[in-house]
């Protein structure tokens, strides 16, 4: 790992965040326990009324919406939020990103230097993951000194991970969705074996703990059936608030930039599999729903 700045103090930078969901605050907060300057933005109370102190920040973290719809990929968040960083300041974009989108933004923000750092935020562990990252992933428009030493500022004010990357923006942009797509396979053919191997009388159980000492596959997105566990839905599929919109986006963007009807078959016959697991089991009805359209039943039976 390469660092081409000094690191700055904490009392000489001032970290701003724009959206206080569940992703922004959990930055926010192990921002602050670090002893950092913080100043939050978000449309609620009490963070509303900040808008206009988030143009003195030196690095601006922005973590909102960027919903899949019937509609596709809606990024308009991110580009209203983005105007509020002020003129020479560092754009950090937490929030998912079709690939070639940072690029764009760019292009829009000239006065700013915009850079894509994915989260990897579990629901059920945020506070934890946010404050004890796996990996630093700093995309950034072009690989340049200076985008590379504004890079590594940024990774000097992110608590310490043991893999620290910096890269082109559009890379990062895919190093995220590779991965929930992966995962959200995983889940599916995690469920499918789960049903074979019942409805042949064998236990799931005993042949999901062999196969999770394979070091090749390890645990994670292991289980075919939720139970109420805090953080974590019950139900069957793939589902939460990244997974069904990521994969719904990573479809249109195959569709657009491959096109081959194999792959989009076999994209589409995983999204319906996942679509039956997760109505028949009433697990994520209002994602689903908000991705797919309220008639997600009849155009997927």
């Amino acid at each position: 790992m390469f660092r081409f700045v000094k690191p700055m103090s904490k009392s000489d930078v001032l970290i701003g965040f724009i959206g206080q969901g569940w992703i922004g605050k959990h930055y926010a907060d192990d921002f602050e326990k670090r002893g950092h300057k913080v100043v939050r933005y978000g449309l609620e109370e009490p963070y509303k009324q900040n808008g206009d102190k988030i143009k003195d920040c030196d690095i601006v973290f922005i973590a909102v919406p960027t919903p899949s719809t019937l509609e596709g990929f809606d990024d308009s968040i991110v580009r209203q939020a983005i105007k509020k960083v002020g003129s020479s300041s560092i754009a950090v974009i937490k929030s998912t990103l079709l690939p070639g989108t940072t690029q764009s933004i760019q292009k829009e923000n000239p006065g700013i230097t915009v850079t894509h750092s994915p989260e990897f935020l579990r629901e059920a562990t945020a506070a934890y993951d946010a404050a004890n990252p796996a990996r630093n992933i700093i995309g950034i428009t072009k690989m340049s000194d200076e985008l590379i030493a504004k890079a590594g500022a940024v990774i000097d004010v992110l608590p310490k991970a043991p893999f620290e990357h910096i890269c082109h923006s559009q890379e990062a942009e895919f190093i995220k969705y590779g991965g929930n797509c992966l995962l959200a396979i995983k889940v599916l053919f995690m469920n499918m074996m789960h049903d074979m191997i019942e409805n042949m009388g064998g236990s799931w159980d005993r042949v999901g703990e062999a196969m999770a000492a394979d070091s090749r596959l390890g645990d994670s997105h292991w289980q075919p059936v939720h139970s109420s566990s805090p953080g974590m839905k019950p139900g069957r599929g793939f589902g939460g608030h990244c997974f069904i919109k990521d994969f719904a986006a990573f479809r249109e963007m195959y569709e657009k930039q491959v096109g081959d009807k194999k792959g989009l078959g076999m994209l589409d016959s995983i999204v319906k599999k996942n679509i039956k697991y997760l109505v028949e089991s009433e697990k994520d009805m209002d994602i689903l729903k908000g991705v797919y359209g309220e008639d997600v039943l009849t155009r997927n039976s």
